[in-house]
């Protein structure tokens, strides 16, 4: 825990270092802060912060620059939002006219690029979450079964399962039935997890079956993990924070092979509002001297997708933590009338 003088010191030093990107002094804190202490006084607070790994020291100077857990403390307990202006608002709501789905989708990436100066990260809805209304099964012999779904929305899916052994009609009939009079109108995620001990008390002839069945369902239902829509990676190219080469080689490495984007997008929509995932500080998912700002987006009141920005750790957290927050807000809103 930092005292209220550690607090406010951290707080400006942070400020300061996003707004010009060089060291930051202690005759420069002094200066930026309210607090009657002598550039010594700060200097011992200072070392007190870099013991703790909230700030470094460059070997070129004399100040100091905040550290991945720095930047992490800083937006978990020091930022102050900055509220979006009404223009800026009204500027978001206008994006959202369009009514087909992937082209506000595609839009709403394109727009956290252009407000943020950043990438944009839309995940594509997971369609694991729709909910089935009717599963059959088909029996064709050879120890093949036809599996057949359909979802509460129409949809209607099917697929060939090879399994250990023939199953007669009455069996497939069995598990359908159980399926359907139970857990219909349920998501497959859903069934799998309330079925995780029951399938234990069922039947070992028809365990295997149903468990199948589910695993090919939810393979039905869901999407690449790399549907991703991602605009303004450019963007990155001019950022001062990216001058070195390696570092922006790890970045692209981020955008081309996507798994771990989607691994951070899959992270934030376990919990509401903004997530934000800072270099080293966030268990390696991303790379060193970049951060992740997402926020779930729901389609009526159920989370379905993630979105984000994706730039540099010195970036201006108080503003695009808002701007990420509402244009969540405002694709929940234009999802939830289009479906």
């Amino acid at each position: 825990m930092l005292n209220e003088r550690a607090q406010i010191l951290l707080k400006a030093l942070v400020e300061r270092y996003i707004a010009d990107g060089q060291p930051v002094g202690s005759r420069s804190l002094a200066q930026y802060t309210s607090l009657d202490l002598s550039p010594a006084s700060i200097r011992h607070v200072m070392a007190d912060l870099e013991d703790m790994g909230l700030v470094a020291s460059p070997h070129h100077s004399a100040g100091r620059v905040p550290t991945a857990q720095g930047f992490q403390f800083f937006v978990d307990r020091l930022m102050t939002a900055q509220p979006l202006e009404s223009l800026e608002i009204n500027r978001l709501k206008a994006s959202f006219s369009e009514s087909d789905p992937d082209r506000v989708l595609e839009q709403t990436s394109h727009l956290l690029s252009q407000l943020t100066r950043f990438a944009g990260i839309v995940m594509v809805p997971r369609r694991q979450n729709t909910a089935f209304r009717q599963i059959e099964f088909l029996h064709l012999g050879n120890k093949r079964v036809l599996l057949i779904i359909i979802s509460t929305d129409g949809d209607v899916q099917n697929r060939i399962l090879q399994t250990d052994r023939q199953y007669s009609n009455q069996e497939l009939q069995q598990v359908a039935q159980l399926l359907n009079q139970y857990y219909a109108g349920t998501t497959i995620g859903q069934v799998q997890l309330k079925l995780h001990e029951e399938l234990k008390s069922l039947h070992r002839n028809i365990e295997y079956l149903m468990q199948q069945a589910l695993n090919a369902s939810a393979r039905l239902f869901a999407r690449d993990d790399d549907e991703l829509v991602v605009s303004g990676e450019h963007n990155l190219l001019n950022t001062h924070a990216f001058s070195n080469i390696e570092q922006l080689r790890k970045l692209f490495d981020l955008f081309e092979e996507k798994t771990t984007l989607v691994r951070l997008l899959d992270l934030s929509q376990q919990a509401e509002g903004v997530q934000i995932f800072i270099g080293q500080s966030s268990d390696n998912l991303t790379p060193d001297d970049c951060s992740v700002v997402t926020a779930p987006y729901h389609i009526n009141g159920r989370i379905v997708g993630t979105l984000g920005v994706i730039g540099p750790t010195r970036m201006a957290y108080n503003r695009v933590v808002p701007i990420v927050d509402i244009t969540a807000r405002l694709l929940s809103n234009a999802l939830s009338t289009t479906y």
